[in-house]
């Protein structure tokens, strides 16, 4: 270490050596010849004036580098000289004309530090002092009026005094040519002004010239010019000379109402720069301005029929012109314009459809309509209000007249009966036209229809064709039947219409339920079956009335016609008979029927069989003409035989009242029929023999007939037993619910599995302990891939499968051979003794990870595993203390690999 603090401590002296020596012998090659020196310039010496030559001494076979010498500063700053080269060894320092030398208005004295460098590293740096000199001159103005003419502007209206102050080199005496009452110069070069300026009124510019002069009599000359400016200070004023304007109603927007016209004095004759506006808001809407030109325009339509411009036409505007947009000179004057009305509104009435009635029985010269109180006209003025109605047209309308002619005054003149067919009224409605219109121009006009309407008077009652009326009907015409009409008419015209009514009857008091008139056509017609035994003839009043209260009656008879209409009723309806099997020929049981009829005598009836007599055993007698009839048994019963077949006998007996007609009137007469239903029963005969004491027979009919008032009795019972069936379902329901939750069936002993079964059993209590042997299988995992971590950087191992990963130990190869599950015989203190051991010491990376074994107590097994290393302890099976111990060292075998656990061996077999 301290000879390398040596080694470098000499090289760095060699190196300082070096640069002196080479500083030494720069030094003695480049040199400046004239240098440092004074040299001297006259003031305004133009440029590339020589102020000043030198040399530089240089080693033989060495030049300047590009570029030098130069001046590489100046006391003070200042670019009024530069170098130029004559040849490789002369140099001159020249006036570069930037600034021009001049002893007053620069320094007097200048430094310039001069360098020069070789191409072989030497250089050389000298001062060359630089002198101005004074030279004589005329006085020269400083400041803009030394280069160019001044321009002075002043406000119109500002105070006298300076304006303007000169500066000069030298002391100089000043004159203002030509002389000037308005300018004057002291002393001093202040120029001032001696009169307050109006720029409407005086020049607008003024030239001077000013001359300054030494003490020996040499001058200078500059020109200034003053320029008044105008100032804002006059108001502007209108031209015109016209207020007042007027423009029609309705104009269109945009149409010239008048020309406002301004001055402003501060203008000139310039572009004026006023601009005009209206002043108040009531006039904005309906007016316009245009702000340069001052034209006064229609800004929208303006109806002058409207208030307030209808009692007030006449609208003020106050009109305002401004010579600056804002903060200027303004001035304000009123102007009326006044809204002449025009006609531009029609005539308009209430209404243009008038509707009138009169009676027919109205006299000539009756005012019907005053269209003159209907009608009016908006327009503003007296003289377009005014206006008139035409003449009448239309049909019929010379019936009616104005009167006077246009006063929209109608007055009827013809006659307007409408029953009179010659000089009465032609129709019940007549339609007329009439016009009013505007007297002046442009003559607006309005159709105006009226409708007059001639009402009818009531003046006849309704008559009846004939003074009575009278009508047959049968007694067995169906309900709703007319059975005649009445007619009755007016001589009224229109026909207003008539109706019918029955007001009174005799021979029956309930004919307002059995009859019925049309109101409008006069039918008569039946509303409910007539009896002709109830009654035979009634007597109606019909009465005609007409819609305005007038009416008529008239008697209408009503003949009702005897018809066959009621049927045989006979007695009993039905019955029940019981007949023994071996009953004779002859009356069964007395049994007989007796009939009535209420239209039809009693030797009208006759009787027959309709159904039922299989065989004909049975009739009656005497089967017609009677109303009485007996039931008789016509053959005897024959079972044996097989003639008979049927016990029991329902009969269908018909009775007909056509006894007394001939066979052809069967056919074209009505003909009733009654009815008549008997059940006859067939007694076997006894096994025993019967009694032959008389006794008393009691006959029972018994008959079941469902009844539909009945409805609601199967519809309660098949809901409630709907009803119960749901409730016996849900009570069942919670029952099995119940069954289950309390009593539980019993567990079946599942079936052990073959790699489900442990290793051993379970110790029994009281026992001594035992030294127990564990078996351990430890299965290695292979890490088949590698991965660098992007947070550290470090290389680390994965499984593909499984996912457990570790850090690659640079001491281990890169690929690990995958190896198979070993297994161990382990006791229980060697587990223990391990666990203790792991406690304490910290393990080295060992196949993945860590193994941590963690024992858990079970009846069967205890295993303990870990994630990393796959590590199982199990239990292996215990013996019985009677079949020996367990020995403390097994052969060594691996056990068989689940293949739930370990599914890469599930197919592979260990040999014994």
């Amino acid at each position: 270490m301290d000879g390398h603090i040596q080694r470098k401590t000499r090289d760095m002296l060699c190196f300082c050596l070096l640069l002196l020596l080479g500083e030494i012998y720069g030094g003695r090659t480049l040199s400046f010849s004239g240098l440092p020196d004074t040299a001297n310039v006259t003031e305004n010496s133009p440029a590339g004036t020589v102020v000043y030559t030198f040399s530089v001494d240089l080693t033989p076979n060495v030049s300047l580098a590009s570029g030098y010498p130069k001046i590489i500063n100046s006391n003070p700053l200042t670019q009024a000289f530069d170098i130029n080269s004559r040849s490789t060894i002369m140099y001159q320092v020249v006036t570069t004309g930037n600034p021009v030398p001049d002893y007053e208005a620069m320094p007097h004295r200048f430094e310039l530090q001069i360098l020069a460098y070789d191409e072989a590293g030497a250089n050389d740096l000298q001062i060359l002092t630089i002198q101005v000199l004074d030279i004589p001159e005329p006085p020269m103005f400083l400041g803009n009026l030394k280069y160019q003419t001044v321009m002075i502007y002043q406000f119109e209206g500002s105070p006298s005094g300076n304006i303007y102050q000169i500066s000069v080199s030298t002391p100089v005496k000043y004159s203002m040519t030509p002389a000037s009452p308005l300018f004057s110069v002291s002393g001093t070069g202040t120029i001032s002004s001696l009169k307050v300026f109006d720029y409407e009124k005086d020049p607008h510019s003024y030239m001077l010239n000013i001359t300054a002069t030494d003490h020996l009599g040499r001058n200078t000359s500059g020109t200034l010019i003053v320029t008044i400016i105008n100032k804002n200070d006059e108001q502007p004023y209108f031209t015109m000379k016209q207020r007042a304007f007027s423009v029609l109603e309705e104009s269109l927007p945009g149409t010239m109402v008048a020309n406002v016209t301004a001055k402003d004095p501060d203008d000139g004759e310039g572009v004026s720069s006023l601009r005009f506006s209206i002043n108040n808001p009531e006039g904005i809407p309906s007016f316009s301005i245009d702000a340069v030109t001052g034209v006064l325009l229609v800004a929208r339509r303006i109806d002058r029929d409207l208030d307030p411009l209808r009692e007030h036409p006449n609208i003020t505007l106050i009109i305002r012109v401004d010579d600056r947009p804002s903060g200027g000179q303004y001035a304000e004057t009123e102007i009326v314009v006044t809204i002449e009305d025009i006609n531009d509104k029609p005539p308009e009435c209430d209404k243009y459809n008038y509707r009138r009635e009169i009676k027919e029985t109205a006299r000539p010269g009756e005012i019907i309509l005053d269209l003159k109180d209907c009608c009016r006209d908006y327009d503003a003025e007296l003289r377009n209000q005014l206006f008139n109605f035409t003449g009448l047209s239309g049909v019929g309308s010379s019936k009616f007249t104005q009167d006077p002619p246009g006063s929209g005054r109608i007055k009827l003149i013809g006659n307007m009966d409408l029953e009179n067919a010659t000089d009465g009224a032609e129709k019940e409605e007549y339609t007329l036209t009439t016009e009013v219109q505007n007297i002046a121009f442009p003559y607006y006009a309005n159709i105006i229809y009226i409708y007059v309407k001639i009402q009818p008077v009531n003046e006849f009652k309704p008559v009846f064709s004939d003074a009575s009326y009278a009508f047959n009907v049968s007694e067995i015409a169906a309900v709703y039947s007319r059975i005649g009409q009445v007619i009755a008419t007016d001589k009224d015209v229109p026909p207003t219409g008539i109706s019918y009514s029955i007001s009174v009857g005799k021979g029956n008091p309930n004919f307002s339920e059995i009859f019925w008139i049309d109101p409008t056509g006069g039918y008569l017609t039946i509303i409910a079956r007539l009896d002709y035994e109830t009654w035979q003839s009634a007597i109606l009043t019909v009465q005609a009335s007409d819609n305005d209260g007038e009416s008529v009656t008239v008697p209408v008879t009503v003949n009702v016609l005897e018809a066959n209409d009621e049927p045989p009723i006979c007695s009993p309806n039905s019955y029940l008979l019981n007949i023994p099997v071996d009953q004779t020929s002859g009356s069964v049981a007395g049994f007989h029927i007796t009939c009535v009829d209420r239209d039809s005598s009693p030797r009208s009836f006759r009787y027959s069989f309709d159904s039922g007599n299989v065989n004909n055993h049975f009739a009656f007698s005497p089967n017609a003409g009677s109303n009485v009839s007996r039931l008789i048994l016509a053959s005897p019963f024959d079972f044996e035989s097989g003639l008979d077949k049927i016990w029991n006998y329902r009969l269908k007996v018909f009775i007909t009242d056509d006894n007394l007609l001939s066979v052809g009137d069967r056919a074209t007469v009505r003909i009733e029929t009654g009815t008549v239903t008997l059940t006859i029963n067939v007694i076997p005969k006894p096994t025993t023999e019967a009694p032959t004491t008389p006794r008393v027979i009691i006959l029972t009919s018994r008959e079941n007939v469902y009844s539909a008032l009945a409805w609601y009795v199967p519809f309660i019972i098949s809901l409630g037993s709907v009803i119960l069936l749901g409730l016996l379902a849900y009570l069942t329901f919670w029952l099995a619910k119940y069954i289950r939750a309390h009593c539980p069936p019993k567990p079946r002993a599942p079936k052990p599995r073959a790699d489900k079964q442990p290793l051993m059993k379970p110790p029994e209590k009281k026992k001594a302990k035992k030294e127990v042997v564990w078996e351990m299988t430890n299965i290695n995992p292979v890490f088949d891939g590698e991965a660098k971590d992007p947070v550290t950087g470090k290389w680390y191992e994965y499984n593909s499968k499984s996912g457990a990963r570790r850090w690659k130990d640079s001491n281990m190869p890169s690929k690990l051979e995958a190896k198979d599950p070993t297994a161990e015989v382990m006791t229980t203190k060697r587990v223990q003794r391990d666990l203790s051991q792991q406690k304490t010491q910290p393990s080295g990376p060992k196949l993945g990870g860590q193994n941590k074994v963690a024992q858990k107590s079970t009846e069967r097994k205890t295993e303990t595993s870990d994630p990393n290393s796959k590590l199982k302890l199990q239990k292996p099976k215990e013996e019985p203390l009677g079949k020996g111990s367990l020995s403390p060292a097994p052969p060594q075998k691996s056990p068989v690999p689940s293949p739930k656990i370990y599914p890469k061996y599930e197919n592979q077999s260990i040999p014994k």
